[in-house]
């Protein structure tokens, strides 16, 4: 009897610590490590089961030595999963999540500013969180904390303001950061009438998965940066639907993102990140 409690309990550590292994992963650029490991592993196993011998020698010997090249080449991550394991946070599940009203109210403030800085010919640089975290952009910046109102967000593009220059980071609840600096896209596809705003934009929708509005002063119009690509001279309407997707999309699963972040990881995994198609509208 008291074996099979034991047993239970080992089981239940042992779960609990790859969970949050698996949480703090999912937060940073070593997620991407762990997708591409995890197809070397499965074309060894394939290789394996069919006997080719030179292609399991060349995989063996590469999963080799990406063992000691990963702690070299991804110190920074470890180095900040090591730290939030440090720090204690050791809840299962997140259970806040935006009510019906809630959502309808980000949408309605959101979409107000956008619409105004677009009238008025006002840059700006939105970004939406999903699931990648952004922390090498928030940071490094002004950490803000603050609700998400249509006055804020145009005070802070205002002209002469301190972080009209850089981009503002936000989540589902709040504005979490102000004057971050993105990483710009090296695309020579992108016409040279669209600005530093327009690269940096698309060029962090390159490397995350987050959602980003970006207001042209020149042209006073609303373009949208995602998975890499650019839509641009978007409608009031076109926002509003795009920002109602963002806010009330996925609501049950938002309760539980651990699960939902290992469900895409599994599925991108398989299907190799093919789904690489155009934004709805």
């Amino acid at each position: 009897m008291w074996a099979n409690i034991r047993s239970a309990i080992d089981i239940a550590i042992v779960s609990f610590i790859i969970y949050r292994i698996l949480v703090l992963l999912v937060s940073t650029r070593a997620i991407q490590l762990v997708k591409g490991l995890f197809r070397l592993i499965m074309l060894s196993l394939v290789a394996g089961v069919l006997r080719f011998r030179l292609l399991s020698w060349v995989l063996g010997h590469t999963l080799w030595a990406l063992s000691f090249a990963i702690p070299i080449v991804f110190h920074p991550e470890l180095r900040k999963i090591l730290e939030e394991l440090g720090k204690g946070k050791w809840q299962f599940f997140n259970n806040t999540h935006l009510s019906i009203d809630d959502a309808e109210e980000r949408v309605r403030q959101l979409s107000g500013a956008l619409s105004y800085l677009k009238a008025h010919k006002i840059g700006a640089l939105i970004v939406l969180r999903n699931n990648d975290d952004l922390k090498d952009y928030t940071e490094t910046a002004i950490h803000l904390d603050a609700r998400i109102t249509q006055e804020l967000l145009i005070s802070i593009f205002w002209i002469n303001n301190p972080l009209h220059d850089g981009a503002i980071i936000l989540d589902k609840f709040n504005i979490i950061a102000g004057g971050c600096y993105l990483p710009l896209a090296d695309a020579p596809e992108i016409s040279r009438w669209y600005g530093t705003r327009h690269r940096a934009g698309l060029g962090l929708s390159e490397v995350s998965d987050a959602t980003v509005f970006i207001v042209s002063e020149e042209r006073g119009e609303v373009s949208l940066a995602k998975k890499g690509k650019l839509s641009k001279n978007l409608k009031d309407f076109q926002v509003e639907k795009l920002l109602r997707h963002y806010f009330m999309s996925d609501q049950t699963s938002e309760k539980y993102p651990f699960f939902k972040s290992v469900k895409n990881l599994f599925w991108s995994t398989l299907s190799g990140d093919q789904e690489r198609g155009g934004l709805v509208h």
